[in-house]
């Protein structure tokens, strides 16, 4: 019987020909019927793939024969089979759609102009002597911090990654700059961008979660500094690392706790709602909205 299983992982360092490494990538998954969304760039590689463990393992072996890709991190959690509905392999600018392709400098080692890296229990050492100087400052969309976030977590008030660089520059984070920043994102990657753009707009002291969120709620669960539920970009929607996890998101009718994001009935928007199961039912609460953002969560991958 199959154990199906679901990997996200990224790795950045430099592909003289990214369009090879994309046909390379996509006949590779397709001979071990794997399914999910790769995304190829001059700087790496980043990807979600769901299927049965035993391909997953003979794909992961493959990849890290790429040089630069030996040291990957895959983080591997349980699947459904069901997780994604196609496999996409896909050549871009950027990894991550900051819009600054220019600022991302890599080399094998992994991008060397980025923020500190974190191990978890770093994380909470660091905060144990420093206190509330330390921020955390979220590295997703913002809709993915109504159900989970670290506790009193900035939240910039984005709908994709392609604002974060107007978000940075308006000027309202600017009283952070001599305060040490701890970017976090799901699974590591975006904070590997957004720390580099911290930097380079002044914040002196930026550290990023090595592994993102991912890999703190592996360590900690629910006993650490992480509060409610993960946020993910497949078929599950939402994660928890424990049967403690709190619920923060409040359904978008009725204000009830609940952490399940439901797609807008619009099949051209594909929108998420916060909603209970209750609220749910009533096909009204489903409806489309003018701030709806048309389906660009999806361009995002970890």
């Amino acid at each position: 019987m199959a154990l199906n299983k679901i990997i996200l992982y990224y790795s950045f360092a430099p592909v003289e020909d990214p369009k090879a490494v994309m046909l390379w990538q996509k006949t590779l998954c397709q001979s071990l019927n794997l399914k999910g969304r790769i995304l190829i760039s001059k700087h790496g590689i980043n990807g979600t793939l769901g299927g049965d463990m035993e391909d997953l393992k003979k794909y992961c072996r493959a990849t890290k024969e790429y040089p630069g890709f030996g040291k990957t991190d895959f983080k591997w959690s349980e699947g459904t089979g069901n997780d994604f509905p196609r496999l996409s392999v896909k050549v871009r600018n950027e990894l991550v759609a900051f819009t600054t392709p220019e600022e991302v400098r890599v080399s094998k080692a992994g991008v060397v102009n980025g923020g500190k890296h974190l191990k978890p229990h770093e994380v909470n050492a660091l905060v144990e002597e420093k206190g509330d100087d330390v921020v955390f400052f979220d590295g997703r969309n913002a809709f993915e911090a109504k159900i989970g976030k670290f506790k009193n977590a900035v939240v910039p008030d984005v709908q994709t990654s392609h604002d974060f660089i107007k978000e940075i520059e308006s000027g309202k984070y600017d009283h952070l700059k001599d305060k040490p920043i701890v970017t976090y994102c799901t699974g590591g990657i975006r904070c590997e961008i957004l720390s580099a753009v911290m930097i380079n707009r002044g914040f002196k002291e930026v550290y990023q979660i090595e592994g993102g969120i991912v890999r703190y709620g592996e360590r900690f669960r629910d006993k650490g500094l992480w509060e409610g539920s993960l946020y993910v970009f497949d078929g599950r929607m939402n994660v928890n690392f424990s049967d403690e996890a709190k619920t923060i998101g409040e359904c978008e009718t009725c204000k009830q706790p609940t952490s399940s994001f439901r797609n807008c009935s619009d099949l051209g928007c594909r929108d998420l709602i916060l909603l209970c199961d209750h609220c749910n039912e009533d096909p009204v609460n489903l409806a489309c909205k003018p701030e709806h953002t048309r389906g660009k969560r999806l361009q995002e991958v970890g």
